[in-house]
């Protein structure tokens, strides 16, 4: 059974739930939207899908489909009883209830979800960091938050995780998502963001403190780097004047190795 806003009032309303600010929560409830997620995904039969924050199911179930196999984390226990039903019958579906940060994997996977909003950002850099099993996927965040994450140098946009995610993957917006397609709306509109791991286009000592040391960098984005960093000229072709949002990660790289 796809999921309908009659299906998710049902459903929401049986089981007293209401989508909660603690934890993003924003449930797809348009079929259309779900179908063109599963297709953007181009999901191979074969393989793992990694979902996280399922919420009432609206793509889990495309995802069943499609898949071999879905693994759905879900961190709120009151929304999973009403997820459970929804999953009843599939058994290519495991439900993990818990927090995705503190999970681990056991298989190749790629993740497409529907990420819990406030907490996009976390999840996606816990995912790369940490989960080396999931190659890629597609994932639907606020459109700031995706605009962020693919953002190049010279961006006003451009930050520390528009580097630590190039770093990691190589990831573009392929699509917008209206608020409608939510219950409830959220405020702003969405985008899917897909992304590929790939082996780090530059060679770091030590990449927490790489890191780290970026992130300094953009703490003051308003001085110039020498001023954001405590640094004399930079060298690495980086200009006296550059401000951190008009560095390249390949630039970053080597100033970090110059410390």
């Amino acid at each position: 059974m796809h999921v309908t806003p009659s299906v998710a009032s049902d459903l929401l309303q049986r089981y007293n739930l209401r989508a909660g600010r603690k934890h993003g929560q924003h449930f797809l409830v348009d079929p259309n939207t779900v179908r063109k997620i599963v297709r953007l995904a181009s999901i191979d039969p074969d393989e793992t899908i990694v979902e996280i924050g399922p919420g009432i199911g609206s793509l889990t179930v495309a995802l069943a489909e499609a898949a071999k196999r879905v693994v759905a984390i879900e961190i709120d226990y009151e929304v999973a009883e009403a997820l459970r039903e929804m999953i009843a019958g599939l058994d290519n579906v495991e439900l993990l209830v818990g927090d995705a940060m503190s999970v681990d994997l056991d298989e190749p996977s790629r993740l497409v979800a529907n990420l819990p909003y406030n907490v996009a950002t976390p999840l996606i850099l816990h995912v790369l960091d940490d989960l080396p099993q999931v190659r890629g996927g597609l994932v639907m965040v606020q459109r700031e938050v995706g605009e962020r994450w693919t953002a190049s140098p010279g961006s006003k946009i451009y930050g520390s995780v528009s580097v630590h995610i190039e770093y990691r993957a190589r990831a573009e917006i392929v699509a917008e998502v209206p608020r409608s397609v939510f219950m409830p709306p959220p405020k702003v509109s969405s985008v899917l963001v897909a992304f590929e791991r790939r082996e780090p286009p530059v060679d770091v000592a030590d990449e927490a403190a790489f890191f780290g040391f970026v992130r300094r960098a953009f703490a003051h984005r308003r001085k110039t780097l020498r001023n954001s960093l405590g640094i004399g000229e930079p060298g690495c072709g980086i200009a006296s004047n550059a401000r951190p949002e008009d560095v390249s990660l390949e630039e970053y790289a080597c100033l970090f190795a110059s410390q």
